[in-house]
């Protein structure tokens, strides 16, 4: 069996976060080149998310490996990001990302991981469908993470945003997985 393009893309971002979260555990004010080329990184990988997935819809190319390995790839990239951005200081200041917002993206995508496991467990298969409130959240994370790595003035209702989407998306996404286990969910 032959990789799509898709997938080879997917596989490429995943790979991509040992690096990403190399240039971060090695940036010091005096090698601020590493904050710059982590951003490099990460909008690569944000963009050949969005390519992969037009690939797989416009070419037919979607693929089971492809509907578990683009979230993950997702996950890994986003939650590498969050915990760096947190540890390394140095890059933001004080405009770094807060531990309640970390603790909840962490405890979300937990969740959500523990919950498609149970999910194909049960039922022997899993359908991974993002909603619109997961594409918001992961939206506005990459905007915060973005704004993060540039030291803009993120303020207080930004990250008040970036947890409100987060936990909506969050208790839909178990909404639905409720549903996918035949629970009655109202």
């Amino acid at each position: 069996m032959s990789l799509t393009l898709a997938n080879k893309l997917t596989i490429g971002r995943i790979l991509a976060v040992p690096f990403f979260i190399a240039s971060l555990i090695y940036y010091v004010p005096e090698r601020d080149y590493l904050r710059y080329f982590a951003l490099g990184i990460f909008l690569l990988a944000i963009i050949t998310d969005v390519i992969d997935g037009y690939v797989a819809r416009r070419h037919h190319q979607k693929t089971e490996a492809g509907a578990i390995l683009d979230p993950l790839a997702d996950k890994f990239l986003l939650i590498s990001a969050f915990v760096c951005l947190y540890k390394v200081k140095e890059i933001s200041g004080s405009l770094g990302v807060p531990m309640s917002i970390l603790l909840i993206v962490i405890s979300r995508d937990a969740i959500l991981l523990t919950g498609s496991a149970v999910i194909y467990m049960v039922n022997s298969k899993i359908d991974i469908v993002p909603t619109k409130w997961g594409k918001a959240t992961t939206f506005l994370q990459v905007v915060a993470i973005v704004g993060v790595f540039l030291r803009l003035p993120i303020f207080p209702i930004a990250w008040y945003a970036v947890a409100g989407i987060t936990i909506i998306s969050g208790l839909d996404y178990v909404r639905n997985g409720m549903k996918a286990l035949n629970v009655n969910v109202n």
